[in-house]
């Protein structure tokens, strides 16, 4: 035992360490833990490890990061803080993943939450439409469509073929004189009334 009062020997590694390396223990006479903190640590993880190798599960690694890093638990990859989000609630302040890793997270949950689909799914999908947007059957389909009344996912278009959509507003007889003009066959309307229009049938 150490004969310092602003020391304490550590009943494990026998080590006489300054009192700060104690946790507290109210129990105890000095109002200190037996073991230091670095001992009481080592403990805890060997004791976590056997019970996760008795339960048949796997047991991460402990790797080493430099200052300024962090890893991913995702990609497992030790990356710079330049590649991660500022998350104040957190204990280091970083996010939990980096900053690629939660972009495809927000990804899948965004699918499912707005479509009600997996990223398989969409893939899927894709895949029964010869992998092209499934309108104008040449562009690589990049954006999920859906009916905004009833929500069922339609197919998944390029960028162009789903804004040209939404500028038709989803509306199939505004569609059709679009194509019949396009054919050359314009609708031409007769003002019946002010602001009322009669299309030829």
């Amino acid at each position: 035992m150490a004969e310092d009062p602003s020391a304490k020997g550590c009943g494990k590694c026998g080590r006489d360490l300054p009192r700060a390396a104690f946790a507290r223990d109210r129990n105890r006479r000095d109002g200190l833990q037996p073991y230091c903190r670095e001992c009481v640590a080592e403990y805890g993880a060997a004791h976590y490890r056997r019970r996760r190798e008795a339960m048949g599960k796997t047991v991460r690694q402990k790797v080493a990061v430099p200052a300024g890093h962090k890893r991913c638990p995702q990609c497992q990859e030790v990356k710079p803080h330049a590649q991660w989000e500022r998350h104040k609630s957190s204990s280091d302040g970083w996010a939990s993943y980096c900053r690629t890793c939660r972009a495809g997270r927000n990804r899948t949950s965004y699918f499912k939450r707005k479509y009600g689909l997996t990223e398989a799914e969409r893939d899927s999908l894709i895949v029964s439409q010869g992998g092209v947007c499934c309108i104008c059957l040449a562009a690589p389909p990049a954006h999920v469509d859906h009916c905004h009344e009833t929500g069922r996912v339609r197919g998944v278009l390029c960028f162009s073929c789903n804004a040209a959509l939404g500028q038709f507003k989803d509306q199939p007889e505004v569609i059709r004189r679009a194509a019949a003009y396009v054919e050359g066959n314009a609708w031409k309307p007769t003002l019946v009334a002010p602001g009322v229009y009669q299309l030829p049938s």
